[in-house]
């Protein structure tokens, strides 16, 4: 909607409606803003700037801005079968469209081919996006293979369309399975992206897609020159300046970590002033904020922070999706701090949280069953179990997605269970298999532990100190500078008696809580072996 009347154009921004108020804040974001990027298309040259304004948005995964871009370049050239192309594309974000949004993908895919993109380029373009939401009513698991491959058609036919590049880069890292060592459509991204970043340094898709590409334990360092020039290129996207975390979060980088998701949290709350859509994302930062701060001895900003969401307004889930993101915030972040602080006794003790989603009741009930087993109430653990038991039977009887994930949290509580009881064989095998499920790494307070220092604990606490060790050290493989692993890989080499190599976990434990104020008794325990360690080293050199 334009300005076309000389009363409209008088009125000073702070008497506009509120969608009014959101255009405007679009129309005033820059290139120095948001990043660079040139995607010429057809339609008129009135729109060509608005139009390459959402991609850039689209780039940097403010959806819902993008959305409301791509729809003023509609409403501005109601011919632009490109502009319906951009909506459609917002709709598919994160684990990709649900029913809803396929629906709604295909209707704008529908409006797209009926202007007749006047470039076989465009159509190229709109023909891979429908692969996306054709037939919106059936399940289809072969959609995203369709799509890399019309995106592979792009990247040829057209080598010098950067954009077809940049998104057929992130079809590539999309296909890529975490469990697939070889990451084969990873490394055929990153050379793909690399080549862009030289000659597109400003690009918000190119170094963003660079950092989901690296963000593996065995690639994160290459990821650091595009995590470190992110946030400069896009500050206004919360999302932009968020990322860059997750190079951080995997090479223990806690402070470089936290300052990232501080300015994307400052990003996202200036978003909901200006009505510009994107609030929601400030609880991915939250996520990642409280587990660095966890990791790094920050105790009470990490109390600070679950207060804090606790008073924040209601606002929609950054996934597009009809939960809460506030009560599955409260729920993860009471789970994660109790656990990460090993305090069972408030762990055993946590209450549910009002509100919650059919089986977000697990993450409590988890973080109970591992309190119960770690102070050696059998018994209560047991029952804690039987609790996410019923409510995966609940949550398969409605078929929701996140069964498998449900049932997972059973398996760790089922573990912790045996051990209680002394079945420590059947719980070791049981958390192996999960541990050894999970191989990426998680860097966000989701309200449960590694399940392999998790294994690594069983182990200890079985006085299989050297098995304990290993577990550790292919932890902290996968999570660098862990707060707990450091500590257990210390603890265990203590028990093996190598002091040296206990004070050189100890050492790394206290680097990493160097900014923080903690006054946790394993950093006490960790300076007085280093103390030790360091005087008797003096003694034998004299």
């Amino acid at each position: 909607m334009r300005f076309t009347t000389p009363f409209l154009a008088l009125l000073s921004l702070a008497s506009l409606s509120p969608v009014l108020r959101a255009q405007h804040q679009h129309d005033a974001l820059t290139e120095q803003q948001l990043g660079t990027v040139h995607f010429p298309i057809s339609c008129d040259p009135r729109v060509q700037k608005q139009f390459e304004r959402g991609v850039a948005l689209l780039h940097s995964f403010a959806f819902d801005t993008a959305e409301a871009t791509f729809r003023h370049v509609a409403q501005d050239d109601p011919h632009c079968a490109m502009a319906h192309w951009g909506i459609a594309t917002t709709f598919s974000r994160w684990a990709g469209p649900d029913d809803k949004q396929r629906k709604s993908g295909w209707e704008e895919i529908r409006i797209a081919k009926s202007l007749q993109a006047a470039t076989a380029r465009e159509r190229d373009y709109i023909a891979a996006e429908a692969t996306v939401y054709a037939h919106p009513e059936k399940k289809d698991a072969k959609r995203g293979e369709k799509y890399l491959k019309g995106m592979e058609k792009l990247y040829r036919r057209y080598p010098d369309d950067h954009e077809a590049a940049a998104f057929y880069a992130l079809a590539l890292e999309e296909s890529d399975r975490d469990d697939d060592p070889t990451h084969a459509e990873r490394k055929q991204a990153a050379p793909i992206l690399e080549k862009l970043f030289v000659i597109e340094p400003q690009h918000p898709g190119v170094a963003h897609y660079l950092i989901h590409t690296y963000d593996v334990p065995e690639m994160a360092e290459l990821g650091l020159p595009a995590a470190r020039r992110y946030a400069k290129i896009a500050p206004a996207a919360p999302h932009a300046l968020h990322m860059p975390s997750h190079i951080f979060a995997r090479l223990g980088m806690w402070q470089e970590d936290i300052d990232s998701n501080l300015a994307s949290i400052a990003a996202s709350r200036n978003a909901a002033a200006t009505h510009m859509g994107d609030e929601g994302h400030q609880y991915h930062a939250m996520e990642f904020l409280m587990y660095a701060y966890l990791q790094s001895g920050r105790e009470e900003q990490a109390r600070e922070l679950m207060d804090e969401v606790k008073g924040l307004p209601k606002m929609k889930s950054m996934y597009g999706i009809e939960a809460d993101p506030q009560v599955l915030a409260e729920v993860c972040y009471a789970a994660s701090y109790v656990l990460e602080l090993h305090d069972w006794t408030n762990a055993s003790e946590l209450p549910l949280t009002p509100g919650t989603e059919l089986g977000d009741d697990s993450i409590t009930y988890l973080a109970r069953s591992i309190g119960e087993a770690q102070t050696g109430h059998a018994d209560r653990a047991r029952q804690e179990v039987s609790k996410i038991e019923f409510l995966h039977k609940q949550v398969l009887e409605k078929k929701l997605p996140w069964a498998d994930w449900v049932d997972h949290q059973r398996e760790e509580a089922e573990a912790w269970a045996d051990y209680a009881e002394g079945k420590n064989e059947d719980a070791i095998r049981l958390m192996r298999k999960r541990a050894d499920a999970q191989v990426s790494g998680v860097f966000a307070a989701q309200g449960d532990l590694p399940a392999r220092e998790m294994l690594a604990d069983m182990l200890l606490g079985t006085k299989r100190p050297e098995e304990a060790l290993r577990e550790y050290d292919a932890q902290l493989k996968i999570s660098p500078r862990r707060f707990d692993s450091l500590y257990g890989a210390g603890k265990a080499a203590e028990i093996m008696n190598k002091p040296e190599k206990a004070a050189s976990y100890y050492r790394q434990l206290l680097e990493g809580c160097e900014n923080g104020n903690s006054t946790r008794s394993e950093l006490a325990h960790a300076r007085e072996v280093i103390s030790t360690v360091a005087l008797k080293w003096r003694g034998s050199a004299r």
